[in-house]
């Protein structure tokens, strides 16, 4: 099944603890049913001394989201969401948003 979010789509967080921000879709894993959103989703990983790094220290990592909990943002000014659907035509399978009674999504 083709994944209704692709990169760069404008998601907003439906649950946890980012829930109601926005951002864009860094990238899309499929294996693992996850996003990464520029911007969220950031942690802080500790690093042990080694011969490479002798001091240690902190790294920021991105760590990936469900896809499950973010939503397709349709109107970027109202913030207003929409599942995401399918429709065959002529050229292809179109996504389409189903809040917006079926308006092509580009």
């Amino acid at each position: 099944m083709a994944n209704r979010i692709q990169k760069d789509d404008l998601v907003k967080i439906i649950a946890g603890a980012n829930k109601g921000q926005t951002g864009k879709v860094a990238k899309v894993l499929p294996k693992k049913n996850a996003v990464l959103i520029e911007g969220l989703g950031v942690k802080h990983r500790k690093v042990k001394p080694s011969q490479m790094n002798p001091t240690g220290g902190h790294k920021d990592i991105h760590v990936p989201t469900p896809i499950h909990k973010v939503a397709l943002v349709v109107d970027e000014k109202a913030g207003t969401t929409s599942r995401v659907g399918y429709n065959k035509t002529d050229a292809g399978k179109v996504r389409v948003a189903r809040q917006l009674k079926n308006k092509e999504i580009k």
